[in-house]
């Protein structure tokens, strides 16, 4: 795992990350970790199997949004 190092960076800015990990629960190193990883965004690979866990745990509801908003509408 890559290690980086933070120049400059604005002490009120330390303080508030500080109290934000204080407030999770987790060192400043994980908190900022997670952070830097929220942000950075997912891969295309991610994003496609994250969607196709979802699939799975959403099952087949056999259900057409299209077909049920004009059913609701047509009442």
């Amino acid at each position: 795992m890559a290690d980086i190092l933070i120049r400059g960076l604005n002490p009120s800015t330390l303080d508030r990350l500080k109290r934000r990990a204080k407030a999770a629960g987790r060192s400043l190193q994980s908190e900022t970790r997670l952070i830097l990883e929220k942000a950075a965004g997912r891969t295309l690979d991610e994003s496609l199997l994250a969607a196709a866990r979802w699939r799975k745990k959403l099952g087949d509801r056999g259900v057409d949004s299209v077909q049920a908003l004009n059913e609701d509408r047509d009442r």
